[in-house]
């Protein structure tokens, strides 16, 4: 028989209220049998007490609660029976064993990992996963512990993620998937790895949301000015382009209108007067030429 396709299998249970009034019945046949012994408890009176007091406690084994978001596993001698969802107090077959299984979301938080990015800077990085057991026979029987099993497998995968995007994409012109610019994106991409990871266990991710990510401290404080330089030349390139167009254009009106004619050397000392004015950090005093007196 091949064990490697078999998947949960849901078992009903009858109600255990008839086999507790049972097992709370039988130690009154107890009672019954010492008072009519007659203070002499003879070979008969003997095995039947002993018969029902196994036979109880036999009853007693075979009663189990199942709690709100619990699941109970079955097994006999070794081999899966089913697994009980249903809630209250259920009577099962006395030789399965029981195993409870808690079907509840559940939270793992990784710690700061340290990794570098695509481009070989050193980040830290750390998330937080929402997840819940929907296999109770993969959670219970193909991974040794579920909790462990989702932790390391959620490191891994947050490293395999990081290593495969870069932190920021001020180095490249074109656009593209980051760890800090793309988190919606990034998010979906690390919820499908980890159902991709996790799900011969059973688990299924409802939420992956990244709860730490920075630049490590040894190169903070140098990607703290590459950032500020790279905004600094993106905001120059701006105020440069809107000059050459105002320029551009004072140039065509004043040319259109006749207003005045400028030869080429007068052009460039007024194309350099403008942007003087226009590029410059701080405010410039113009000196009025009022012309010959």
């Amino acid at each position: 028989m091949d064990y490697t396709n078999i998947m949960e299998k849901i078992s009903l249970a009858p109600s255990g209220f008839k086999a507790l009034l049972l097992a709370l019945a039988l130690p009154l046949v107890i009672v019954f049998l010492l008072v009519n012994s007659n203070g002499s408890l003879s070979g008969l009176y003997v095995v039947l007490l002993i018969l029902v007091v196994l036979f109880d406690l036999f009853i007693i084994n075979g009663i189990t609660v199942v709690q709100p978001n619990y699941a109970t596993v079955l097994t006999f001698f070794g081999k899966y029976v089913g697994t009980i969802k249903q809630n209250g107090l259920l009577f099962v077959n006395p030789l399965y064993k029981k195993t409870k299984v808690t079907l509840r979301t559940q939270s793992t938080e990784s710690s700061k990992l340290k990794v570098n990015d695509k481009l070989g800077n050193p980040i830290e990085i750390a998330v937080v996963i929402l997840w819940q057991i929907s296999d109770t026979y993969k959670a219970t029987f193909e991974v040794d512990n579920f909790h462990e099993y989702v932790k390391n497998q959620s490191e891994a995968a947050v490293r395999h993620l990081a290593t495969s995007y870069a932190y920021d994409n001020i180095e490249s012109d074109h656009p593209q998937i980051t760890l800090s610019g793309n988190s919606d994106q990034v998010t979906q991409l690390m919820e499908d790895e980890l159902n991709n990871r996790l799900t011969n266990a059973g688990i299924t991710i409802i939420e992956a949301r990244i709860s730490h990510l920075a630049y490590a401290p040894e190169i903070a404080g140098a990607m703290l000015q590459r950032q500020q330089a790279t905004a600094i030349v993106a905001a120059r390139s701006k105020i440069v382009e809107g000059a050459v167009g105002m320029v551009e254009m004072a140039l065509e009106k004043l040319s259109e209108r006749g207003i005045v004619h400028l030869d080429d050397e007068k052009k460039a000392a007024m194309v350099s007067n403008l942007m003087i004015v226009l590029c410059g950090e701080k405010s410039v005093s113009p000196i009025l030429n009022a012309g010959s007196v």
